[in-house]
C-alpha cells in the first residue's frame, strides 16, 4: 500500500488531472514563482499522452499554456520589449529599438517564429482547442508580460536544443546515424549544449533557443516543431518509446508600468522572470524486457542511471530534512539533476505526477515506481519568493486609458482644443484683468497733455502692482522653501528614526528566523523519536498480546492438567478402596484358615503312648498342611536358649534408624545393638554423636515371606561440617517354612531294622515352626545372612 496527495483512476479527463496538479503551477507562475513539474513511470504508462494530450483532449501542456495567456493576453508587452540575453537575464528595450527589432524580423525572408496569423496546423489543431478558458483570477494589471518558450533533450546524459535551426553548409561534410560522413544528405549531427550557473545561482542552458511567443497556437506550434526531432525508437514494450528526457520550459517576463501607465519602467531590478518547466521522463526500464540491443541498451542504460541520480538526490535531500544532517546531494552525477539543483534547493514548487501501467508484466517496476514517488513527496523544498517593491500607484494603467479615451472624446465633440486650455487662458485672462486697464493712447492733438500723464500713471500703478505681486510671490517662495527644507528635514529624521527600527526590526526578526530553525530542527528530531518510540510501543504490545495469549493457554492447559489429577485422584481412591475391601476378605479367609491349622496342631501334638503311623509319602503329597505366616512355638518341644552375637565394634555407639513403616516380626531371633540411639528418621545430630550407622529395611521375599535387611555403614565427617555415610555391609534375616521338608516317624513296619530311627525321629514342625539358616563362611550366628561387598 502506498499513499499520494491525490490518486486518479483509469477514466479520468485531462481537465480534472490539469486542475488538481498543473493550475496551481500557473497560477505560481504569474505570480513570480519558478515550478516543475515531471512525469514519472515504467515504459509504455503514459507519461507522453498525460502531458502533450490526444486529439480532441489535450494535455497539461497545451492547457498551461492556454491558462497563461487567457491571464495575460490583454497585458502582453509588445514584441522585443522584453529581450532575454546569454546569461539567463532579461532587459527592457525603448520603443524605439523594440521598433527596430520588430521591422528587422519583419524584413527576414522566413520567419523565425511563427506568426500568429498563419493557420493552425491541423495535425496539432484539435489539442489547443480548449473550450474551458481557464485564467487566473488575480493578475497584476499595472504589469506587462512576455512569454518565451524553449524545448531541450536530454540523451544520453547529453543536452540537445530542439528548436535549434541548423544551418546547411555543403563544404562541411554531414554525418549520419553510424557516425561516418555523408556528401549527399541534409542531416547534420546537432551539437550538446552545456550547462552553466548565473549570477544568482541558477543554472541554465548556454545557447538555447527562447522563442517570443503571444499565442498558446503559437506556443504549441513551436513545441510541436520540437517534438518531432525528438528521439524515439520501436521497443518490446512500446512502439513509441522515448529514449531521452524532454524539458519544455516556460519563462514569463513581466515589468511594471511608469507612473503615467504609458511605457515600462527600464529599472532592471524592478523584471521578474519566472519559469515553469514541463519535463517528460524517459520511463525506466528493465533489459531483459525490452530486448534492447546496441544503440538502445546503452539508452536504457544512461536513462535508468538519471533515474536511479533523481532517486538518490531526493533521497539524500529527505534525510537531510529528516534527520538535520547536511549531507552532499549529488546533483552533478546527471545533466537532469543538475538543470533542476535549484528547484530541489527551495526555487520553486516540484509536483510529480505518477504514471501506473496495470499490466501484470509491470507489477515489479511499477512497486519501484510507486515506492519513489511516495518517498518524494516527504521532501519539502518550497521557499517564499520576494517580489520587488516598484512603489507607484496601483491602477495606474487603466486611470491612463480612461483619460486618453475622455481625451479622445471630447476631441471629436469640439474638434478644437479641450477644456483644460481654454481653463488655462481664462485664469491667465482673470489675472491680468486684476491689473488697471491701460486708457487710450492715441493722440490726436498735439497739445493733447492728458493722454500721456495717464498712461504714465496707469503704467506706474502697473508697476507698483507687479512689484507688491513679485515680492509677494518671493516672500511666498521663501516661505514655501523654508517649509519645504522643514519637511525634508522632517522626513529625513523620520527615514533615519524608520531606519533603525527597521534595523531593529530585521535583527528581531533573524533571531525569530533562526529561533524558527532551531525549533524546526527539533521538532523533526522529537518526530523522528515520537516515530521510533511509535514502533518500540507497537513491538511491545504486540509481545505483550503474544504473551497474554501464551499465558492464558498455559492457565488452560494447568486447569485441564488440574482437572485430570483430580479425575485420576479419585480414580485411584476407588481403587485402592477397592483393593483394601478385596485384601481385607483375604486377610479374614487367611485368618480362618490359620484358626483352623492351630486346632489342627494341637490335635497331632496331643502325647500318645503309641507311636504316630509314619503316613506314606504318597498320603503326604495328596494332602498337603498349608502353614501359617509365622506360627508360635510348639508348647512341647525343646526351646533353643538365644544368644544374642556380640558386635565387632562393641566400643562404638550406633544410630539404629527403624523407619516407622517396619513390621514387627515374631522370629526369636532379633537384631540387637547395645549403645544405639534408636530414630525413626536420620536426623544431622543424632549422626554427630555416633561413628556406625545401621538402617532396619523390610521387604517381601520371592515366597511372600518378609525379609528383613540390616544395612551398615561407617559415619564420616564433611569438609562443610555435615556428616555422610558409607555403606559396608548387609545383613538379612529370612523366615522360612519348613513344610517342603518334613520327616515324620512311620509305625507301618514295625519289625523293620529302620523303626529304631524312625521312631526316634519327630517332625521338625513338632520341635520348632522356625527355620533356621546359616550360610557357610558366616561367622554372625543363627539366623543371619552376612554380605560383605567390598568398599
Amino acid at each position: 500500500q502506498y499513499s499520494f496527495k491525490e490518486v486518479f483512476g483509469t477514466l479520468v479527463v485531462q481537465k480534472e488531472l490539469f486542475d488538481v496538479v498543473a493550475k496551481p503551477l500557473v497560477e505560481d507562475l504569474i505570480r513570480g514563482k519558478n515550478g516543475l513539474l515531471f512525469t514519472y513511470g515504467v515504459t509504455g504508462s503514459g507519461k507522453t499522452h498525460t502531458m502533450t494530450g490526444s486529439p480532441g483532449d489535450g494535455g497539461l501542456l497545451p492547457r498551461c499554456l492556454d491558462m497563461i495567456f487567457n491571464s495575460i493576453g490583454p497585458f502582453q508587452a509588445k514584441r522585443f520589449v522584453f529581450k532575454l540575453d546569454d546569461k539567463n537575464g532579461v532587459d527592457v528595450q525603448g520603443e524605439v529599438d523594440a521598433l527596430l527589432e520588430r521591422q528587422k524580423r519583419d524584413a527576414m525572408p522566413v520567419p523565425k517564429t511563427p506568426s500568429g496569423k498563419r493557420q493552425i496546423d491541423p495535425e496539432f489543431a484539435d489539442m489547443i482547442n480548449v473550450q474551458d478558458h481557464c485564467k487566473v483570477e488575480e493578475v497584476d494589471e499595472d504589469n506587462v508580460y512576455s512569454v518565451f518558450v524553449s524545448y531541450i533533450e536530454i540523451y544520453n546524459n547529453y543536452i540537445y536544443d530542439l528548436l535549434e535551426e541548423t544551418p546547411f553548409e555543403p563544404i562541411k561534410p554531414k554525418w549520419n546515424n553510424c557516425n561516418t560522413p555523408v556528401r549527399n544528405g541534409d542531416f547534420i549531427p546537432p551539437q550538446s549544449k552545456m550547462l552553466r550557473e548565473d549570477q544568482n545561482h541558477n543554472m541554465y542552458v548556454t545557447g538555447c533557443t527562447e522563442v517570443e511567443v503571444k499565442s498558446t497556437e503559437e506556443a504549441f506550434e513551436v513545441f510541436w516543431r520540437g517534438q518531432k526531432k525528438r528521439r524515439i525508437a520501436n521497443t518490446q514494450l512500446n512502439r513509441e518509446s522515448s529514449r531521452s528526457h524532454s524539458v519544455f520550459m516556460i519563462k514569463l517576463a513581466q515589468a511594471p508600468l511608469d507612473a503615467d501607465g504609458d511605457n515600462v519602467l527600464q529599472q532592471k531590478e524592478q523584471i521578474t522572470l519566472s519559469q515553469l518547466s514541463l519535463v517528460d521522463l524517459a520511463g525506466s526500464e528493465r533489459t531483459n524486457r525490452t530486448k534492447a540491443e546496441g544503440n538502445r541498451l546503452r539508452e536504457a542504460g544512461n536513462i535508468n542511471q538519471s533515474l536511479m541520480t533523481l532517486r538518490t538526490c531526493i533521497e539524500v535531500l529527505r534525510e537531510n530534512q529528516m534527520y538535520g544532517t547536511n549531507k552532499m546531494v549529488p546533483y552533478r552525477d546527471s545533466k537532469l539533476t543538475h538543470l533542476f539543483k535549484n528547484y530541489f534547493d527551495g526555487e520553486g514548487k516540484v509536483r510529480m505526477i505518477v504514471c501506473v501501467n496495470p499490466k501484470a508484466e509491470d507489477y515489479e517496476e511499477s512497486l519501484q515506481v510507486m515506492r519513489f514517488a511516495e518517498m518524494t513527496q516527504e521532501v519539502e523544498v518550497a521557499r517564499p519568493v520576494d517580489r520587488p517593491l516598484c512603489g507607484l500607484t496601483p491602477g495606474r494603467r487603466f486611470r491612463n486609458q480612461a483619460f486618453r479615451e475622455e481625451l479622445a472624446r471630447k476631441l471629436e465633440m469640439r474638434g478644437g482644443p479641450i477644456n483644460g486650455e481654454t481653463e488655462e487662458q481664462s485664469v491667465s485672462e482673470m489675472f491680468l484683468q486684476n491689473f488697471p486697464p491701460l486708457p487710450s493712447c492715441e493722440l490726436l492733438d498735439v497739445n493733447d497733455d492728458q493722454t500721456l500723464p495717464k498712461l504714465i500713471e496707469v503704467l506706474e500703478k502697473r508697476h507698483k502692482l507687479r512689484q507688491m505681486l513679485s515680492e509677494e510671490f518671493a516672500k511666498n517662495v521663501l516661505a514655501f522653501k523654508t517649509m519645504l527644507q522643514e519637511f525634508d528635514s522632517s522626513v529625513v529624521s523620520k527615514e533615519n528614526y524608520i531606519r533603525g527600527k527597521l534595523s531593529e526590526k530585521e535583527k528581531t526578526i533573524a533571531g525569530q528566523k533562526m529561533e524558527l530553525e532551531r525549533l524546526e530542527k527539533k521538532i523533526k528530531t522529537l518526530e523522528y523519536k515520537i516515530d521510533i518510540l511509535e514502533k518500540t510501543a507497537t513491538i511491545y504490545e504486540e509481545d505483550k498480546r503474544n504473551l497474554q495469549q501464551e499465558l492464558e493457554s498455559k492457565s488452560q492447559k494447568l486447569q485441564r492438567q488440574a482437572s485430570d489429577k483430580r479425575r485420576m485422584e479419585a480414580r485411584l481412591q476407588g481403587v485402592v478402596a477397592e483393593t483394601t475391601m478385596k485384601w481385607e476378605k483375604e486377610c479374614n479367609k487367611l485368618c480362618f484358615k490359620d484358626e483352623k491349622l492351630k486346632q489342627l496342631k494341637a490335635i497331632v501334638t496331643e502325647p500318645k503312648n503309641e507311636k504316630p503311623e509314619r503316613p506314606s509319602r504318597e498320603r503326604d503329597r495328596e494332602k498337603p498342611v498349608q502353614r501359617s505366616v509365622s506360627p508360635p512355638p510348639v508348647p512341647n518341644a525343646p526351646l533353643v536358649r538365644l544368644r544374642h552375637r556380640r558386635s565387632r565394634s562393641a566400643g562404638e555407639r550406633w544410630v539404629d534408624h527403624k523407619p516407622p513403616s517396619n513390621l514387627p516380626t515374631e522370629t526369636v531371633m532379633q537384631p540387637h545393638v547395645p549403645h544405639a540411639i534408636t530414630v525413626a528418621a536420620a536426623s544431622e545430630k543424632a549422626l554427630a554423636k555416633c561413628d556406625k550407622y545401621m538402617l532396619t529395611h523390610q521387604e517381601l521375599a520371592s515366597d511372600g515371606e518378609i525379609e528383613t535387611k540390616l544395612i551398615k555403614g561407617d559415619v564420616f565427617k564433611t569438609r562443610g561440617g555435615g556428616q555422610a555415610v558409607q555403606f559396608t555391609e548387609i545383613e538379612t534375616l529370612k523366615q522360612e517354612s519348613p513344610t517342603g521338608r518334613k520327616r515324620r516317624s512311620s509305625l507301618s513296619d514295625p519289625d523293620s531294622p529302620e523303626d529304631a530311627a524312625d521312631s526316634e525321629w519327630t517332625d521338625v514342625e513338632t520341635r520348632c515352626s522356625v527355620a533356621v539358616e546359616m550360610k557357610a563362611g558366616s561367622t554372625l550366628g543363627p539366623g543371619y545372612e552376612h554380605h560383605a561387598p567390598p568398599k
